[in-house]
């Protein structure tokens, strides 16, 4: 090769990277879409939150980048900004970037203003939906969201809104034959009961708390709008967690399932079956 020659391959500008912006469901690696397995075993570069699992966390491969970015409610160990920046630097240095978010990337995950900060920097990037907190609490805690006769609809919430301020008004959520499913609600549940009370839900209305949905650790209280502030405090309540309000909360004891130890355990070698073979 000429000194000509090696110039030029060194002046030629790196090919730009991607980004997949993947939901890590609620813990449960076997509730990991194929994509988003996918994703992982072709990532060199992995941003997680501190939502994700450990057990996902493992069934990274060796040699790819982990950069913990933290975004756990009230501890957040980089800003949304500085996250953006990494993610976009990284890609367009040519790498696969894995952008991996608990539950669902488009849930109060932030997923919208990191595609708004990928497409102003020309960044390809995808998205790979996960399972969202109130399903996987819903289908791990035995309760249906929705079910005839007792609840025709469901509505997501967050317990706060931007930088941490609380929901003012919760008239639009006390909505009849409705269940309502409250994200990172915990620590504003004497708030959320008082809102609630106030808009003319019933103290009576049953309802439970879901902590660690589908992992181990998993914990369900149940009792009613009057008891939640006790329910939310109670000790070794695993975090994160999800409250749901309504009716079919309280058909959850007919309902159990779920024992988190006879449940089968799901590793990066189970997965290999299937991982190269399908399109990403």
């Amino acid at each position: 090769m000429s000194l000509h020659t090696l110039s030029m391959h060194r002046s030629q500008p790196q090919s730009t990277g991607e980004v997949a912006l993947v939901g890590a469901g609620p813990g449960d690696p076997g509730l990991l879409t194929l994509h988003a397995c996918q994703a992982l075993q072709r990532a060199e570069v992995v941003l997680y939150d501190a939502l994700v699992s450990q057990a996902i966390l493992d069934l990274i491969p060796n040699g790819v980048e982990c950069i913990a970015v933290g975004k756990r409610c009230g501890a957040h160990s980089l800003p949304q900004a500085e996250i953006e920046r990494v993610m976009v630097a990284k890609a367009a240095a040519g790498a696969r970037v894995v952008r991996l978010k608990g539950g669902d990337p488009l849930m109060f995950g932030r997923g919208g203003e990191e595609m708004r900060a990928l497409k102003a920097a020309g960044i390809p990037y995808r998205v790979v939906p996960g399972v969202t907190a109130a399903s996987a609490c819903a289908a791990y805690g035995a309760m249906p969201l929705t079910h005839r006769g007792v609840a025709q609809g469901v509505t997501f919430v967050t317990g706060h809104g931007k930088d941490g301020q609380p929901v003012e008004d919760w008239r639009p959520y006390v909505i009849p034959g409705h269940t309502l499913v409250i994200y990172m609600g915990l620590k504003r549940a004497e708030w959320i009961q008082q809102g609630l009370l106030k808009a003319g839900m019933d103290p009576q209305m049953p309802v439970a708390i879901v902590g660690q949905a589908s992992q181990p650790g998993q914990q369900r209280l149940n009792g009613t709008l009057a008891t939640l502030p006790a329910l939310a405090v109670m000790e070794g309540l695993p975090s994160p967690a999800a409250i749901i309000v309504g009716e079919t909360t309280a058909l959850a004891q007919e309902l159990d399932w779920f024992e988190a130890e006879n449940q089968p355990a799901v590793s990066a070698k189970s997965l290999d079956i299937s991982l190269d073979s399908a399109a990403v």
